[in-house]
């Protein structure tokens, strides 16, 4: 593939063995026995994802890296899916099967892949993969810094996340002009929130989009009582609460909207 259509798609190939090594052991392989390989290419970790004792499918836009992948992947022929993974509807390859998802993922959808992730979360024990470097911190910031956000709560909300590594620009064609950080999220074992979960996605992301203001002014929209508003929660910024006070904060909000 020329390097024009590389950076067409937004994504950086990988050609270090040795990474692709490391980020394809980041799989515990615990708890599914499928993996589903967004983005990869000319299959430099799908090689170390099929010495794995699991079933490896992947999933690729690109016309010309399916060529390749069919061309020198044979026994991965059938489990190659030509699609865009972010309007495919998963559950026609996995049907109500537990899988994994690890790759190399493209910086301009990566963020996309993490909210496809979380839609099919009940699916979806284990995710690993490569990121833009502050793209892997935000994800797994715990809080209180400009990093933390709408991606930071919303993930450990339903998975522990943790940085694994960083890799230079160095190890990709195209090199990026930015490092990269490869993490894990593991499904927590109890992932169902004691609130409205739609809600919940709903105050994370309307709290964050005014970061800067308090919540008693950024989640003005929600028509709350003036009663609610006085609580000493809402007197804070966004950056301040932790995963367990969104949850709390979605409670109280719930009942003051059904009020």
């Amino acid at each position: 593939m020329s390097v024009k259509a590389k950076k067409h798609l937004g994504q950086h190939f990988l050609n270090d063995e040795n990474i692709a090594q490391r980020i394809a052991d980041t799989l515990t392989l615990k708890n599914y026995d499928k993996v589903l390989e967004i983005g990869p290419g000319m299959g430099v970790l799908t090689k170390y994802l099929l010495k794995k004792d699991i079933t490896t499918y992947v999933v690729e836009i690109d016309t010309e890296s399916v060529e390749y992948l069919k061309a020198n992947y044979l026994n991965l022929t059938s489990r190659i899916l030509e699609k865009d993974v972010l309007k495919y509807n998963l559950t026609e390859t996995f049907k109500d099967e537990q899988f994994a998802i690890t790759g190399n993922f493209p910086y301009n959808i990566s963020t996309q892949i993490v909210f496809k992730t979380l839609e099919f979360r009940h699916q979806i024990p284990e995710f690993t993969g490569m990121f833009q470097k502050e793209v892997a911190e935000r994800i797994c910031n715990k809080g209180g810094s400009k990093v933390y956000g709408i991606l930071s709560v919303l993930v450990q909300a339903f998975y522990d996340a943790e940085y694994l590594f960083t890799v230079p620009p160095n190890v990709f064609n195209p090199p990026p002009k930015v490092d990269s950080g490869v993490l894990r999220l593991v499904r927590k074992e109890n992932f169902t929130l004691p609130c409205d979960e739609k809600l919940f996605f709903k105050v994370v992301k309307a709290a964050f989009q005014q970061r800067r203001k308090t919540l008693r002014n950024s989640l003005k929209t929600l028509n709350l009582s003036d009663n609610l508003r006085e609580d000493v929660i809402f007197g804070q910024r966004p950056e301040q609460l932790d995963v367990e006070q969104f949850i709390t904060l979605t409670t109280k909000i719930g009942k003051d909207l059904k009020a």
